[in-house]
């Protein structure tokens, strides 16, 4: 990995901005500044992209800026960085040839020079005009004007979020996928749409009854101020006293209104996120689950974790919180903005003047906070994968006392996370006091121009006093636009970091054929195969070998002569690229694969131990065996023994990848497993070499009998474990079988497997 990303990095461009975040044979993952906010840009890169040969898929995201590129596994990875290089500077010379280029989104947008500053102006240019229209209606002009200059302010905000939501949508459309049909929030709500409807219900009746509570509590200073409101004349409430009585019966049930459906309003949205949550993770994990096993070991665990824990808990963490915000801001909208222009247009210009920059600056923020986030999240990946790095290698850092090391490494992967999350929270936060600033400039201006309308008589203290409140909950709620856009913005690329891992393609049966255990002969033929791995020269070329039912048949040789491969193509954790694997005449790959795995017990060299006691572990995948079966195929495993002797047996726990356990007790639980299960063939990939020689001994004895009427295939370096089988093959580079025969035959030709049993046991062959 460190080679291909450095052989990717030779072609960085820090014009562009471009740089390798993550390069395996077959695939590329780049940062390209370039395609950040610019959603036509990003499609055009993408098809540049997947109009080459040896590009299979290419795609590029505006919101993260992240590009995916595909590619036949065969080229290097120099040549592709090259390539992707080139593409990027061929669509940055054509945008600037066009004299379109969009606007440089984040730290550089500070420096790049602005072709087109329409972005900037339009805004702007509203609040001048609207300032102009406000002085206008300070010095007495008609009522006419002051109509269209709250109109004016109208436009403005109508424009100004037009043009960004179109921006926002075609950004979201990106982050859904180019054949998506709906909104990325409303795959994300997916089948939870009546809950999500009966919560915004809910909190549309919460704000129309905190804009009830606001008027009546202005009825009552003006009942306390002029002694009587008239809206309760009307109702036959003439008095003073019987007006306050009568509003403080209004106000106590708004207030118990107000709470009831606040407490539902509120239990719903927080309900529908923790549903989405468990229903993306639900579904997330079993995709994972079922990816092909090359995908998901080309994944960081860090990044795979990620996306399952924190991106799907911000999907959900969307919905529970910023999405009730949203609907109470346009319910206040809604009701507020007519009410001004009907009962006291002189004042609505002004009351809602901040919309429009507001608006604004919001969308604006969220634009350019898209880089931020995605190097943040980018750096914190880092940082996960780096810790859980230095964790699991706990014995190799203390041996080499490489402590400081490691200390000093998480540290400045640290340094530029804190100084990535600062950048972040410093635009944030200017974001959001500004935001507070223009809203509180508007409450100021409200009372000013609104009282000297009161004073000249052009606008009545019974209008004037209800409406005085309820703008301040509608502006108090705008404050909330930039966390409302910060939490959009990064829900948006949890979202496509969750798509991409949802993007990686599942494992399919290419055939229906059923396979019952009972009927497993075990005849094993390898014709004519031919693999190689993505990036690699070919691990086996035309092999053919045949491995005889009912037997014991060895694998031995050198590394990287292909024994393990041998086996994955067996399991099908791989797929031959020519030739036929054959069990019992019929092609692997005609057969399901949970049929075929079920028929095929596998013991690796490292087994995975999971974190739970020793009885869970033996009994995996055979969930209903007894306690005696367990006890059974850990004494075949010459396992027992050790078992009896810890304090709880066989209800020890033994931690996180067996740590408690050493690497031939692991070794030991694991082929008890593989001998629970009880497949009709049994792969054994160095399954005792972490054992000593007296175990090892004893452990090949109790096989003997349980390699009765089945097929074992064991793989082995030590000559020693592979002595007594039945057929014993002897492979060299790119899988060319060099020899083979029983232990006796092969020593009698004096050739490779004599010369390494003379290595390791110090005999000399007869």
């Amino acid at each position: 990995m460190p080679s291909l990303l450095g052989a990717a990095a030779g072609f960085r461009s820090v014009e562009l901005g471009a740089s390798p975040r993550s390069v395996i044979p077959g695939r590329q993952r780049w940062d390209v500044r370039l395609v950040l906010g610019r959603p036509r840009t990003a499609e055009i890169l993408a098809a540049a992209l997947g109009r080459i040969p040896g590009i299979t898929e290419a795609r590029a995201n505006p919101v993260t800026g992240g590009v995916l590129v595909r590619h036949d596994a065969r080229l290097r990875a120099a040549d592709v960085g090259r390539i992707i290089r080139g593409a990027i500077t061929r669509v940055a010379e054509n945008a600037t040839g066009s004299g379109s280029p969009a606007r440089p989104v984040g730290p550089a947008a500070a420096s790049a020079p602005r072709a087109d500053r329409g972005p900037v102006l339009r805004p702007v240019l509203a609040v001048g005009g609207g300032v102009v229209a406000g002085v206008t209606l300070i010095k007495g002009a008609a009522r006419g004007r002051q109509l269209v200059a709250a109109g004016g302010v109208a436009a403005a905000t109508a424009i100004v979020l037009r043009k960004a939501w179109r921006g926002t949508v075609e950004a979201a459309r990106h982050a859904a996928g180019a054949d998506a049909e709906r909104h990325p929030l409303l795959e994300i709500v997916g089948p939870h749409r009546r809950r999500l409807y009966r919560a915004a219900a809910l909190s549309v009746a919460c704000q129309a009854a905190e804009m009830a509570l606001g008027t009546f509590l202005g009825w009552t200073g003006l009942v306390l101020i002029k002694g009587e409101a008239a809206p309760l004349v009307g109702l036959g409430l003439t008095t003073a006293s019987a007006q306050l009585l009568g509003l403080a019966g209004l106000v106590a049930v708004a207030c118990a209104a107000v709470a009831g459906l606040s407490y539902a309003s509120n239990l719903q949205w927080r309900r529908l996120g923790q549903d989405i949550e468990h229903d993306w993770r639900s579904r997330t994990y079993r995709h994972v689950q079922h990816l092909e096993l090359g995908h998901l070991e080309g994944e960081r665990t860090s990044r795979v974790t990620g996306a399952l824990t924190n991106d799907v808990g911000q999907l959900g963490a969307f919905f529970a919180g910023p999405a009730n915000d949203v609907l109470q801001l346009g319910t206040s909208l809604a009701v507020l903005v007519p009410a001004f222009l009907l009962l006291a247009p002189q004042i609505a210009w002004i009351a809602f003047l901040p919309i429009p920059v507001v608006a604004w600056l919001s969308l604006r923020h969220q634009s350019e906070a898209a880089a931020t986030y995605a190097a943040t999240g980018e750096r914190r990946a880092r940082l996960g994968s780096q810790v859980i790095n230095s964790l699991e290698a706990g014995a190799t850092v203390k041996s080499f006392c490489t402590e400081e090391y490691e200390a000093t490494r998480v540290d400045e992967l640290s340094e530029s996370v804190q100084e990535s999350s600062r950048q972040a929270d410093r635009s944030t936060i200017r974001h959001v006091e500004t935001v507070r600033a223009w809203t509180t400039a508007s409450m100021a201006g409200t009372l000013l121009i609104g009282g000297r309308s009161v004073l000249n008589g052009t606008l009545r203290f019974e209008v004037f006093s209800p409406l005085i409140g309820l703008p301040q909950m509608l502006l108090m709620r705008m404050s909330r636009l930039g966390g409302i856009a910060d939490q959009y913005q990064r829900t948006l690329a949890s979202y496509d970091r969750v798509q991409r891992l949802r993007a990686l393609p599942v494992e399919a049966d290419s055939g229906d054929g059923k396979l019952e255990n009972a009927e497993v002969r075990g005849e094993i033929v390898l014709d004519g195969v031919t693999f190689a791995y993505p990036g690699r020269p070919a691990t086996l070329e035309d092999l053919s070998l045949t491995i005889p039912a009912g037997q014991v048949t060895a694998l031995v040789g050198a590394t990287g002569s292909g024994k393990t491969t041998i086996a994955k193509l067996l399991m099908r954790y791989q797929d031959a690229d020519s030739g036929r694997v054959l069990l019992d005449g019929q092609d692997v790959r005609d057969l399901r694969r949970h049929d075929l795995r079920h028929a095929v017990g596998f013991v690796a060299q490292d087994p995975f131990l999971f974190d739970g006691s020793i009885a869970d572990n033996i009994r995996y995948g055979t969930f209903g065996a007894s306690h005696e079966d367990v006890v059974r195929a850990a004494a075949m495993a010459e396992a027992h023994t050790f078992v009896a002797t810890l304090p709880d047996g066989y209800d020890t726990l033994i931690g996180e990848r067996g740590a408690t356990l050493s690497g031939g007790q692991r070794q030991r639980i694991a082929l008890a497993r593989a001998i629970l299960k009880d497949s009709p063939v049994v792969i054994l990939d160095e399954a005792t070499s972490a054992v000593d020689n007296e175990t090892e001994a004893a452990i090949q004895r109790t096989l003997r009998s349980f390699a009765a009427d089945r097929t074992m295939i064991v793989i082995a370096h030590r000559l020693s474990t592979v002595r007594h089988a039945d057929r014993i093959y002897v492979m060299d580079k790119r899988g060319i079988v060099a020899e083979q025969g029983t232990h006796d035959e092969l020593l009698a030709q004096h050739g490779l497997y004599a010369s390494l049993w003379q290595l390791q046991a110090g005999e000399i062959a007869a």
